[in-house]
């Protein structure tokens, strides 16, 4: 096996840092990232701007008709050095990574047609390998037969400064005992979910990144390819 035959499969908690992990790996590799989050996120902000959720009402039927007619890609953009969500056309980064959008995202996410039409778009994305994909089902209902599986933690504490001080960076303004609550929501739902709860794969590598630089993790990743490839 050699390492441009990979799917690369990478699960684990909310905010643990999964996509900045899986991107420095795509590009260490010449691989292509796809964020299996922001696909879900996707869903999410496009049912709130057209009305589909309202408060904690999900309209279904509309969601139905939605996920018919939704776009979604990614696209590499050097100038930025960033990969970009792209839906129907339109670029979403950031609108959904709104606190807004993740306090409804694991209510759309749990809706079996949703993940049923993501896994299907997924599954596409990966058929010539070649690719890193993160997100909370990959190496177990995805693709459970990646070659590479890699389940990362951190500390809850640790994962919501990460968060707040990622949506500071974006100029959203939130409190940071707002976020905690939200991580401990999303924990509890993407555990308890009835559908494609979060697992860790019987064969994952675990990695938890609390107390480590994004180097140090490279580090790590590094020698797992390594005697992977030997």
């Amino acid at each position: 096996m050699k390492k441009n035959d990979l799917v690369i499969a990478i699960d684990g908690h909310s905010s643990s840092g999964k996509s900045t992990f899986a991107k420095e790996i795509a590009r260490e590799l010449g691989y292509t990232y796809i964020d299996s989050g922001a696909m879900y996120r996707a869903v999410t902000y496009w049912c709130l701007k057209t009305g589909i959720i309202e408060g904690t009402q999900i309209h279904l039927k509309d969601l139905s008709e939605l996920l018919q007619h939704l776009h979604l890609e990614f696209k590499y953009d050097p100038d930025s050095q960033k990969f970009e969500t792209i839906v129907n056309g339109r670029n979403v980064d950031h609108e959904i990574r709104t606190l807004e959008v993740s306090e409804q995202v694991s209510q759309v996410s749990k809706i079996q047609e949703v993940r049923e039409k993501m896994v299907e778009l997924q599954r596409k994305l990966g058929e010539k390998k070649r690719i890193v994909m993160d997100g909370r089902d990959i190496g177990t209902v995805v693709f459970p037969q990646a070659e590479l599986k890699i389940f990362l933690t951190a500390n809850e504490d640790v994962r919501a400064s990460r968060r707040h001080k990622e949506l500071e960076h974006k100029g959203m303004s939130t409190d940071l005992s707002q976020v905690e609550k939200n991580i401990q929501m999303r924990d509890q739902m993407d555990q308890n979910r009835e559908l494609s709860p979060l697992q860790k794969a019987p064969d994952a590598l675990i990695l938890d990144n609390s107390h480590m630089t994004m180097e140090d993790q490279m580090v790590w990743f590094r020698k797992i390819i390594k005697n992977l490839n030997t």
